[in-house]
């Protein structure tokens, strides 16, 4: 299946990706790109099903990127039935969040704080910067693959050259801070308390430390250290405390969702 996966994207992709090599993209291009892209994740990566929770993570990713956008994208997100912890965007307005991230929030603002993360990649246009940067690049393969870490095992048969891949689908730390900078607004402008950002941080580095090599493909396409979770302590910190008083951390329906989630058959990978 993967090395169907990397024959596949090249074909499906290769039409919008060569409007990458101009000088800039418009938002239809992009769109046009992000739906390619997402056509192919619907084929090759296993997308949790359940009307309940895909519903839950829609009505709370659109509230966010209500507040987020300027360009009037038509949003979508998904759940990818992996216990792998990852979160990714592809360009045009596509949020993806994997299962095991949300099995190990402990609340509402958490989960919140990371799909504003990745919208804020997508409004900031980090993933066709990179394109742009990388024009002789596979770029369809090799970004979704780092991505999705859904070739991890196929590399030598697909012929990718993942230290090319890594080299412009990892975000650097000036993306992520642009992005950590845009979740913070999202969320505050939301109503949701930004507290939630560095907590998951901390949950994720904590689990780091305890099981090393769990988390590689989250680590892997978002730097983490433990320096943002001050530094989006101090960007919290510069909003006035009336904007930030009373939002809402967790709710009942999350913890509902939450539980529906786990209560699924456990996902094969």
């Amino acid at each position: 299946m993967r090395t169907r996966f990397a024959i596949a994207a090249r074909a499906a992709l290769v039409g919008p990706l060569c409007l990458v090599a101009a000088c800039a993209v418009s938002t239809q291009q992009e769109v046009e790109m992000g739906a390619s892209y997402a056509t192919q994740i619907a084929k090759d990566l296993p997308l949790v099903q359940d009307p309940e929770v895909n519903r839950y993570i829609s009505i709370l990713g659109d509230s966010l990127a209500r507040v987020a956008d300027q360009r009037n994208l038509d949003w979508h997100f998904a759940v990818v039935d992996s216990r792998e912890v990852n979160a990714f965007a592809v360009p045009g307005g596509f949020i993806y969040v994997n299962r095991g991230l949300i099995e190990r929030s402990t609340s509402m603002s958490q989960v919140a704080g990371v799909l504003a993360h990745e919208i804020g990649h997508v409004t900031r246009r980090h993933s066709i910067k990179q394109m742009q940067k990388a024009q002789g690049a596979n770029i369809g393969t090799t970004l979704l693959c780092t991505l999705t870490a859904v070739c991890n095992s196929g590399i030598a048969q697909s012929g990718i050259n993942i230290a090319a891949s890594a080299a412009f689908a990892k975000f650097s730390r000036g993306d992520e801070a642009e992005s950590d900078e845009e979740a913070v607004r999202y969320v505050i402008k939301a109503r949701i308390d930004p507290q939630g950002i560095p907590e998951m941080f901390a949950i994720l580095l904590k689990e780091r430390k305890e099981q090393p090599g769990t988390l590689d493909a989250f680590f892997l396409s978002h730097p983490l250290e433990e320096s943002r979770i001050g530094d989006t302590n101090r960007l919290i910190a510069t909003y006035p405390v009336d904007q930030t008083r009373g939002l809402t951390h967790d709710t009942p329906n999350f913890q509902a969702m939450k539980a529906r989630l786990m209560s699924l058959p456990a996902p094969k990978k």
